[in-house]
């Protein structure tokens, strides 16, 4: 049986390369402040392989995506091991693009924080006397540029993001830009309102994209996970104040409460947040995860 060693480790996905397309694994790692914590979270990659398969699917007439399939019999023998049934996607290769596409619906997290001090976020100017929490009148579109692991993604304006796919792309930088944002903006709109359907707000997330051979715009990466997003119950919602949430920012509340932790959970905190995982799972997919 050929061995495969990662050629690409992330915080949480490990990367394989298979010839002509790629394995992406999701671990059961859990990352907070962008720091890898020192507890594992069983069946957390598990959750998020499948809720992007979900996604995936729903969004396949919007534009394509990466995902070949993620049934282990359909890859290469190593993969058939019990470590990587479930949480193991096989893909296309892409070229990536370097923007991290976040579209936020509601105001919460950092961009509040940036609203208190100056009615901005990211630069986009909001109607005053918004709430904590508060719907946005529309959602809007904050790009970032992607972080190597340990360094912190930086937000741009979207007239920087055409800037930075302008040089990797000369004469096409407006024309990608245009199409990340977009299409970001319209996957986020359909999916947000079929989460509301089941009970989920998507408060914010982020997407990323990449081209193929033939330089079309194809979605990447994982797509609104629980790791990627801000789901907040819709049952209770009530701005003003920070909601419960079905994603990691239990972890980060927690962490926020005990600084001397070292970056070490308790066992009762990992049990709450694969718990709330699960429940997103299946209040989104209407199954049980497998």
């Amino acid at each position: 049986m050929k061995e495969f060693k990662p050629i690409k480790e992330g915080k949480v996905r490990e990367i394989y390369d298979n010839g002509d397309s790629l394995i992406m694994v999701a671990t059961d790692r859990i990352s907070a402040f962008d720091v890898i914590l020192k507890n594992k979270v069983t069946k957390k990659g598990t959750v998020l392989t499948q809720m992007s398969k979900f996604w995936f699917d729903y969004t396949k007439d919007i534009l394509p995506n990466h995902m070949i399939s993620t049934d282990v019999k359909d890859m290469p023998e190593f993969f058939r091991q019990p470590q990587f049934d479930g949480n193991s996607m096989l893909c296309k290769k892409l070229t990536m693009l370097p923007i991290e596409c976040i579209v936020r619906g509601y105001i919460t997290g950092s961009g509040w924080a940036s609203y208190q001090k100056t009615g901005l976020v990211c630069g986009i100017k909001l109607p005053e006397g918004l709430k904590e929490c508060d719907k946005l009148p529309e959602p809007i579109y904050t790009p970032s540029t992607k972080a190597e692991i340990g360094d912190h993604d930086e937000n741009i304006s979207y007239e920087k993001s055409i800037e930075v796919l302008e040089k990797l792309y000369p004469g096409h930088g407006e024309y990608y830009a245009n199409c990340l944002k977009t299409y970001t903006i319209q996957l986020y709109t359909e999916c947000a309102e079929y989460a509301l359907s089941r009970g989920i707000i998507i408060a914010d997330t982020k997407f990323e994209f990449g081209l193929d051979e033939n330089g079309n715009v194809v979605l990447g990466d994982e797509m609104l996970t629980p790791d990627s997003s801000r789901f907040w119950p819709a049952e209770g919602y009530e701005p003003g104040h920070s909601q419960p949430s079905f994603d990691k920012q239990f972890v980060r509340d927690w962490l926020k409460a005990h600084p001397d932790s070292d970056y070490n959970l308790p066992q009762d905190v990992i049990d709450k947040t694969i718990a709330k995982y699960k429940e997103a799972y299946k209040l989104l997919t209407g199954s049980d995860l497998k």
